[in-house]
């Protein structure tokens, strides 16, 4: 059921109504307004333009790398392979592990940064043109204007009745659909399953994993209902951004903007009136800023969460005054300062403060990269006896060795000690650790009573890759015994 909520007269000799800080019009004051209304059919009117060409150009750039990265291989491993059941990472030639992940954490706060920093310079700059559900939401409206036509045409057929003509259009929109989300669904699983495999796997049908089969049909489905059905709903009311994108936004913020000191007072005219004597200003009222934006709004009502930046507007804005001979920029990327003829600021300590934050962090996770070592070693001391001595009357401390191989490839390593003079392994000092394995040993160490200057000593365990000098990682430990 509807959640009903009770309207506020403002003004009530004009009928103006104020229902959660928005005024209202209605005829009948004491009728109350549904909070949640069904959805209204967006029909998006197509239209070209200089923003227009940046979308396009970026669109078939972000949707070339999705389709295509995963079917790079560098040295027979996947260029982007994600390899959950080995729990074995591939990233353009680097293998992360799951000990890897403060990386991964590291990078997601980069990303959300990132996100910041532009949103506070840019506004929704992101959801317009690089955002995964606008990319594919364009694509399927492109289908979709392919198919059935013009705005206009669209409108026509889903208010006529049933023909065999409009049987085909939507039976053949909604298969180029399907195919666009199989195609999506089937390349993300190829991320996580070699798309190599999957592809001629899927058209044997001897794929083993149901789990593969699952996770196609699953972001197959919801491709399709996200950028076929749900479209502007998912920014609207299921997308957190837009929700809390106003707290990084101020009057210094570039966002798509209508300026109303020169387009009002709105009205039509002829091409060859003198509007200025009318009163009127440069927006000729023709509606088309409303029937391009692709969340249905009126970029005219000021700011609102709705707007996703795209700048449809923008250009189709243009387009009308260049054909009235009026001079472009009416709706334009701007700031609220520039609109109140005040000096905007790009650089202010906001945008400060998140690039000197974004790049701080950025040069600390590229120094992570490069001087990470894909080998790790930990050494866990023998708790049941702190020490005892051997039959030759050495001191004697245990311990375990795990070293962990994370390259793609088997090394030779050597062991060895430091931090006591004299010390030495009892145990095995050369072994091999094959690529991916993870490699326990027990060791002993021995120390003549002699030596022994202090009961306690801070040790070094250092595992050096035979073939590889900057393959090595240390661990220390301690090393316990007592004086004579």
């Amino acid at each position: 059921m509807s959640e009903k909520i009770p309207v506020k007269i403002i003004e009530p000799g004009a009928q103006k109504l104020e229902v959660y800080g928005k005024e209202i019009k209605s005829a009948d004051v004491n009728k109350t307004v549904e909070l949640y209304e069904s959805r209204r059919k967006i029909y998006v009117k197509k239209i070209s333009g200089v923003f227009q060409k940046i979308r396009r150009y970026s669109l078939w750039l972000l949707m070339a790398s999705y389709f295509l990265i995963c079917w790079i291989s560098i040295n027979g491993q996947q260029l982007l392979h994600f390899d959950l059941p080995a729990r074995k990472f591939h990233i353009y030639g680097i293998t992360f592990w799951p000990q890897d992940f403060v990386l991964l954490a590291l990078l997601l706060i980069i990303s959300a940064f990132g996100l910041f920093f532009v949103t506070t310079l840019f506004g929704r700059m992101w959801c317009g043109y690089t955002c995964p559900q606008t990319s594919w939401t364009f694509i399927f409206m492109w289908i979709e204007e392919k198919v059935e036509g013009s705005r206009n045409k669209r409108i026509k057929l889903d208010l006529a009745g049933f023909s065999f003509e409009k049987l085909f259009k939507k039976t053949t929109k909604h298969t180029l659909w399907l195919l666009v989300a199989f195609g999506t669904g089937l390349t993300f699983v190829g991320y996580f399953y070699p798309i190599r495999e999957l592809v001629p796997d899927l058209l044997s049908l001897n794929i083993v994993d149901g789990w593969s089969i699952f996770w196609i049909v699953f972001f197959t489905i919801a491709t399709y209902l996200n950028a076929g059905w749900l479209r502007e709903q998912v920014c609207l009311y299921m997308c957190p951004y837009a929700r809390f994108q106003s707290v990084m936004f101020d009057e210094d913020t570039i966002t798509v903007s209508y300026n109303k000191n020169r387009g009002d007072p709105r009205g039509s005219r002829k091409r060859s009136t003198d509007y200025k004597e009318q009163g009127l200003g440069d927006c000729v009222d023709c509606g088309m800023c409303v029937q391009v934006c692709p969340t249905g709004i009126d970029i005219r009502d000021g700011l609102q969460y709705e707007c996703i930046g795209c700048a449809l507007c923008i250009d189709a804005c243009d387009s009308i005054m260049e054909k009235m001979d009026y001079s472009t920029g009416l709706i334009s990327y701007t700031t609220e300062n520039v609109l109140k003829d005040k000096t905007s600021k790009l650089i202010r300590p906001k945008s400060i403060a998140y690039a000197v934050t974004l790049i701080t962090m950025v040069l600390a996770f590229s120094y992570s990269i490069v001087s990470r070592v894909p080998l790790e070693l930990d050494i866990m001391k023998d708790r049941g006896a702190l020490y005892q001595y051997t039959g030759m009357g050495m001191i004697e401390n245990s311990y375990v060795v795990t070293a962990m191989n994370m390259t793609d490839t088997d090394h030779e390593f050597d062991l060895t000690v430091t931090g006591i003079p004299n010390i030495k392994i009892s145990t095995q000092t050369h072994i091999i650790i094959q690529a991916g394995e993870v490699f326990t040993l027990p060791t002993s160490l021995e120390l003549d009573p002699k030596n022994m200057e202090k009961t306690t000593y801070t040790i070094e365990f250092t595992l050096q890759a035979k073939d590889d000098t900057e393959l090595v990682t240390s661990s220390e430990s301690r090393f316990l015994g007592s004086l004579e």
